[in-house]
């Protein structure tokens, strides 16, 4: 049961604005179609056959980054999943686009440019600070509600989505609802068997956050990437050093994160399964693999947990009644170094368990290896939001809609 409205409670044909997340990677110059344009397209055609005037608005990149490109291609993109016309207008909240909002006929679709091409927009400030930019009293007069279906982005404090529920009434959509549900489970449903996190990714404080939040929740925690590689050396392990003098993915994480490592492994070690052993790239370009005891930091690049590990992992997925997943246990991409994140994700699905796939990289692995994404229960689009969401740390987007529905 959700704290806030949703398009359900919206009145009849309102002219809304929906702030998404259709931040995507450019190749060439090129934005590339991806999930969220998908997700989103639920919430955007369920809004204009029910007669209302819909404007969108979404950020793409950052200044100064190759990604930061204007939205004209999105609108395009949109109109193919909606099977509508997506107008667009290269402007925010100028005449050009005040004009094109007020001209708006019902059930039609405009998209306004980047939101991030506002001066006002990126600032990470109190939502009553934004509420008083030039940006939000400029558009929020022509509307008559504001819909935040930016799940993935709720843990910003940008204009877009913290200026706009202090003046106009709030509400969810699809994606926003959906995801939150699904990533706020763990914390807020009761499961009759075991619930099992499998965490890998590039940031320890990921994990040590879940952990510290989830702990009592969880019965057992799968450990890859190269958070595993730390605590591997929290148990006196040769790995988790930095090889490189241009590579800091190790050292300042231990040296920030040393005694917390160390505590919750000596804590909680009847629930962390670590790895058996790790993989590598040999000399003729293939995979091999180092268990543990024969881990050497100082002269191998480790890519991926071992299929030991793998074989290690598997049942306790299959014996669980609830699975989360967050971040990728080895450099899937290259398919040498696929093994334990596609282990652990097939597994899942072919489990009869509630599962969750959270973070934008790791879900990315279910299409690239042939996965059906039906086989979950659901596949979040969210990075750094889901990660909060578990952790248990405030996401202002979301406070802001519950505070509204208050």
């Amino acid at each position: 049961m959700t704290s806030f409205n949703t398009i359900d409670d919206l009145e009849a044909e309102q002219r809304v604005l929906v702030r998404l997340d259709l931040n995507s990677p450019v190749e060439d110059g090129a934005v590339q179609d991806n999930r969220r344009f998908s997700r989103h397209a639920k919430t955007i055609k369920e809004l204009a056959e029910a007669g209302h005037r819909v404007v969108l608005m979404a950020h793409q990149g950052r200044p100064g980054n190759d990604t930061f490109v204007s939205l004209d291609q999105h609108a395009e993109i949109m109109a193919g999943h909606i099977g509508r016309d997506v107008q667009f207008v290269d402007d925010i909240y100028g005449e050009k686009a005040l004009d094109a909002i007020d001209a708006l006929e019902s059930g039609e679709v405009l998209l306004l440019e980047n939101t991030r091409m506002s001066d006002d927009e990126l600032p990470e400030e109190d939502p009553e600070v934004k509420a008083e930019t030039e940006f939000v009293q400029t558009l929020a007069p022509h509307f008559d509600a504001y819909i935040n279906d930016a799940y993935s982005a709720a843990h910003r404090k940008h204009a877009s989505l913290v200026g706009f529920p202090l003046v106009l009434p709030a509400f969810a959509g699809r994606v926003m609802e959906t995801e939150y549900e699904a990533n706020t489970a763990i914390a807020n449903r009761e499961f009759d068997g075991q619930v099992t996190m499998v965490v890998g990714g590039t940031k320890a404080t990921d994990v040590i956050g879940v952990m510290n939040t989830l702990g009592d929740k969880i019965d057992t925690f799968c450990l890859g990437g190269i958070a595993s590689h730390l605590f591997l050396r929290a148990a006196g392990y040769d790995i988790g050093y930095d090889r490189h003098e241009n590579l800091d993915l190790y050292d300042t994480q231990w040296e920030n994160n040393k005694e917390i490592i160390q505590e919750l492994y000596e804590e909680r070690r009847d629930q962390i399964k670590l790895p058996e052993g790790l993989a590598y790239e040999d000399d003729n370009d293939e995979r091999a693999e180092h268990d543990n005891e024969e881990l050497n930091a100082a002269d191998y690049d480790y890519m991926d947990i071992s299929e030991e590990t793998v074989d290690k992992y598997d049942p306790i997925i299959r014996d669980s009644d609830a699975v989360f997943l967050k971040g990728a246990l080895g450099v899937f991409e290259d398919e040498k170094f696929a093994a334990g994140t596609v282990g652990a994700v097939k597994a899942i699905a072919e489990t009869d368990c509630f599962s969750v796939i959270g973070g934008g990289d790791t879900s990315r692995s279910i299409e690239m290896y042939g996965m059906d994404e039906n086989a979950f229960d659901h596949v979040s689009i969210a990075g750094g939001a889901y990660i909060r969401a578990l952790t248990g740390d405030d996401l202002p987007g979301i406070e802001l809609l519950i505070d509204a529905a208050q």
